[in-house]
């Protein structure tokens, strides 16, 4: 499978600003933050168009406190990750959307918001991404995921840098 890029689009912010309203709306008080991340909050980066989310709450494993508010707003559980942190995934569509749920203090959370600002202050690091990226998106991979994995020695170097 090929790995399908988009340029940067400037809908990308207003598309995850209704999510966020949207998740807010389901989540109340429980969402505890509602941050966008990943390729489409950078400007100026090519990304798969999916937005990803991050939520955190205070206790992922008490799914009962959101997990059916999150599905009564349209999003799908799709994976449990108790050895990693906890996380919980869920998809949702029209956008096409990641919502990562952690609990708070998570440092993933810090991580991946230190690694968007660090691409949005960088233009060096930006560029070495975009290419990285658009190389690797070149390539056939079994699943979207080996993908992903293929752009963690990169993602590293430049967490590194950013002193994330």
């Amino acid at each position: 499978m090929r790995i399908e890029l988009h340029e940067y689009d400037s809908s990308w912010p207003r598309q995850f600003a209704g999510q966020a309203d949207r998740i807010r709306a389901a989540l109340g008080s429980r969402a505890l933050s509602v941050e966008h991340v990943g390729s489409t909050s950078v400007p100026g980066l090519a990304a798969k168009p999916i937005l990803d989310i991050n939520v955190a709450v205070a206790d992922t494993t008490r799914e009962n406190d959101y997990v059916p508010a999150l599905e009564a707003a349209g999003f799908t559980l799709a994976i449990r990750e108790p050895d990693w942190f906890e996380h919980r995934l869920f998809r949702g569509q029209e956008p096409a959307v990641n919502l990562h749920v952690f609990p708070h203090g998570c440092p993933e959370l810090a991580r991946m918001a230190g690694f968007r600002d660090w691409l949005r202050r960088s233009p060096d690091d930006l560029a070495l991404y975009v290419e990285a990226k658009r190389r690797l998106a070149r390539q056939d991979w079994a699943r979207v995921q080996d993908y992903a994995d293929a752009k963690t020695a990169v993602i590293a170097e430049i967490v590194a840098r950013a002193g994330v």
